[in-house]
């Protein structure tokens, strides 16, 4: 095991994506994290397969990718904790790790003997982090919510999808994802504050906090104006022309950040005139000229084809991209410079495709190590380090105890 946190281990028991990022994130950090599954079902994100996860109408593989791309570098222990012998084991991993994260529904973990409160007096230097939909106070705090619904009631799809449509969804569960970075941020705080000499402490994550801190500009406009914002499509509300354009034969986003590059792009479009008309010349008078400005652009971009304006506009330094296909992304030579991907071996022995860490650490870089396991893949491993015998082993898979 390598990496800067090679020597904390990890307690996982949260599920679906936003815990899972997190604690894949302190994984691939170096953290020992041992995933708790219940024997029978397991994280219910082993069964969401999609259609590249099928293959004549099987599975292609035990997990799906859903459950693969949060849950490498994790040792699998199948245990049901409604059971006393099972409540007692986690509390026995927990008085031996230094994080424990979970995301059930407020209080649920109380009525095993798992929540903080039973574990803070014998375990004074855990971190205990909880993630749920609206955090642990506030007339919310015992309502459910999966992303899309955080989407929907933070706001952040008031503001998603072309002006004359309906509100949408990001394509990726943000909500998740953001909580889980925020999560893993605030753990790391944690343990530097232990590190001081401290005791553990407490973490409330909420996925409704996460995403509306992440709406960022946008909602401190509003905070500062009163004015509510509105759906752009592609467009920025406060930066022209920033939006996509059709080409000759697709598509280009064009993204002029400042005055300069309006000039450069001006120039690489062949009409210098542009940047001095007096209706277009700074940021201000473009925003407040949008639809004549943004009419003139995409008649200029239609004329040319997409390759041809991404050529020209990178010569004359001005942002500006094709919009990617998946496979068009990983074909591009700066993702295979980048490795943007990797590849593990899981149990049988076959490849397992993975979206690479994108932390980039001089010193102590990210490590692969484990393949996302199969359900209960290192139970009996972990009970032996804990020094649980063979025959309790045995009686405890009888009994549904382990799996």
């Amino acid at each position: 095991m390598s990496g800067p946190l090679q020597d904390l281990r990890v307690l996982d028991l949260s599920r679906v994506l936003a815990g899972p990022t997190c604690t894949q994130v302190l994984g691939d950090l170096g953290a020992d994290v041992i995933k708790i599954e219940h024997p029978r079902h397991g994280d219910m994100t082993r069964g969401w397969s999609s259609s590249t996860d099928l293959g004549d109408g099987a599975h292609a593989s035990a997990e799906s990718a859903y459950f693969r791309s949060a849950n490498r570098n994790k040792r699998s222990v199948a245990v049901d904790f409604s059971t006393s012998e099972g409540a007692a084991l986690i509390r026995k991993l927990a008085g031996q790790s230094d994080v424990l994260v979970e995301n059930y529904a407020c209080g649920t973990l109380g009525k095993y003997g798992l929540g903080y409160g039973d574990l803070r007096e014998s375990c004074p230097d855990l971190i205990y982090c909880s993630i749920t939909a609206f955090g642990q106070s506030g007339p919310r705090r015992s309502e459910l919510g999966y992303d899309l619904v955080i989407q929907a009631m933070s706001g952040l799809m008031s503001i998603t999808g072309e002006p004359e449509g309906g509100p949408m969804r990001a394509g990726v569960a943000m909500a998740d994802i953001t909580a889980g970075l925020y999560a893993a941020v605030g753990i790391l705080a944690a343990l530097t504050h232990r590190g001081g000499g401290h005791r553990g402490q407490y973490l409330d994550i909420a996925l409704w906090d996460s995403q509306v801190a992440s709406l960022s500009n946008v909602a401190t406009s509003f905070l500062s104006d009163g004015r509510v914002p509105v759906r752009h499509g592609t467009a920025h509300p406060t930066i022209v022309p920033y939006q996509r354009f059709a080409t000759l034969d697709g598509y280009l986003v064009l993204a002029v950040g400042n005055d300069q590059q309006f000039m450069r792009f001006c120039d690489a479009a062949g009409s210098p005139e542009l940047s001095v008309d007096a209706r277009f010349a700074t940021n201000a008078e473009r925003v407040r000229h949008r639809t004549e400005l943004v009419s003139l652009v995409a008649s200029m971009i239609a004329r040319r084809t997409t390759a041809d304006w991404v050529d020209a506009l990178r010569r004359y330094e001005v942002p500006a991209g094709p919009i990617y296909t998946l496979p068009e992304v990983f074909a591009d030579s700066q993702a295979i410079a980048r490795k943007l991907t990797t590849t593990l071996r899981d149990r049988s022995g076959a490849a397992v495709s993975l979206l690479a860490s994108p932390i980039r650490l001089s010193r102590t870089p990210v490590s692969y190590r484990l393949a996302p396991p199969s359900l209960g893949e290192q139970t009996e491993e972990v009970l032996e380090e804990l020094g649980v015998s063979p025959g309790e082993i045995a009686e405890w898979r009888r009994s549904g105890v382990i799996g």
